[in-house]
């Protein structure tokens, strides 16, 4: 089996955190290195996607169950837009229940008759719409100064004044929690044809669910942990999980839980031969590095672990 797992975020600069599992598979493996780009760029590539941006807001659709159809589709995610006296800081995933997410989207719905808002999770929804939403994910411009697409701000303005007076926000604010006062859109487009190199994807995002689906791969959510994952997998082909989770957690907070839950487990299913072949890629590092593991390079002894920030 080939076991492959993309960790956006992984290299970023400031962490002292020390992965000793991680750290040995990525000192003994062999490595290769490609332009930077975000997750979404990687994933284009990897799915073989159509040409343009990358489509989220369809594909999310699709990774809910849903059924996109010819329309295109855009991501609308809620968002906190902090106003400070000359610009706007973006603030996502709000801890939203669904209960908080669905009535929103109904009252959104009702206004904007054909808009067809789903929320397939609670901080990541969809919706039918055809302008242009070529921002990042908001996960990549968080705690930035950002400024609404021109082409859409209508709209946007509109959806503001419902999101504003609804009484879910109005209970938020109550409790000290931050309102729902926008969406966040981006990855319009169209789903149209996908194809994968993985038997199986795992992961988190809703859109990478649908990639997956639209190329006849197997998806699920990510599992808690490399050992509920192998678990489920066959003995033999390519498995691909996508762990996200250094986007929305503080770095030092997340990469103690990622070596206990996800490295020492790969390491040791590879030591066992549970696994043939670990891969390990970071898109977004200085250059995009990938790198690719066997059994047999554990015994390069002479190939020293070095700290993450040493990559960055």
């Amino acid at each position: 089996m080939h076991a492959e797992i993309v960790v956006p975020g992984l290299f970023r600069a400031g962490s002292a955190t020390r992965c000793a599992a991680l750290e040995l598979l990525l000192a003994r493996g062999r490595s290769r290195a490609a332009p930077a780009q975000r997750l979404e760029g990687w994933l284009q590539e990897a799915f073989q996607l159509d040409e343009g941006s990358f489509p989220a807001g369809a594909l999310t659709l699709l990774g809910c169950g849903g059924e996109p159809g010819e329309a295109s589709w855009a991501r609308g995610d809620p968002v906190h837009l902090r106003v400070m006296r000359d610009h706007a800081v973006l603030i996502p995933f709000l801890n939203l229940s669904q209960e908080e997410a669905d009535a929103l989207r109904d009252a959104l719905n009702r206004h904007f008759p054909g808009l067809d808002v789903s929320t397939c999770q609670p901080s990541r929804w969809c919706l039918r719409f055809s302008e242009m939403a070529e921002a990042d994910n908001p996960l990549d411009v968080a705690g930035r100064e950002v400024a609404p697409l021109r082409s859409v701000a209508r709209f946007l303005t509109e959806a503001q004044m419902v999101l504003h007076e609804h009484p879910v926000n109005e209970a938020r604010e109550a409790r000290g929690e931050a309102a729902v006062n926008s969406l966040w859109l981006w990855g319009a487009g169209r789903a149209t044809s996908a194809r994968s190199s993985w038997h199986s994807v795992a992961a988190d995002d809703p859109a990478v669910l649908g990639a997956a689906r639209l190329a006849g791969a197997r998806h699920r959510p990510l599992p808690l942990s490399a050992r509920d994952w192998l678990e489920r997998l066959p003995e033999d082909g390519r498995h691909l999980a996508v762990l996200d989770a250094l986007r929305t957690t503080p770095q030092n907070e997340m990469l103690g839980e990622l070596e206990r839950d996800w490295f020492e487990p790969l390491l040791a299913a590879l030591r066992a031969g549970r696994v043939g072949m670990v891969s390990v890629h970071v898109p977004d590092a200085a250059e995009a590095l990938s790198f690719e593991t066997i059994r047999a390079d554990l015994r390069r002894f002479w190939r020293m672990p070095k700290s993450l920030e040493r990559y960055a």
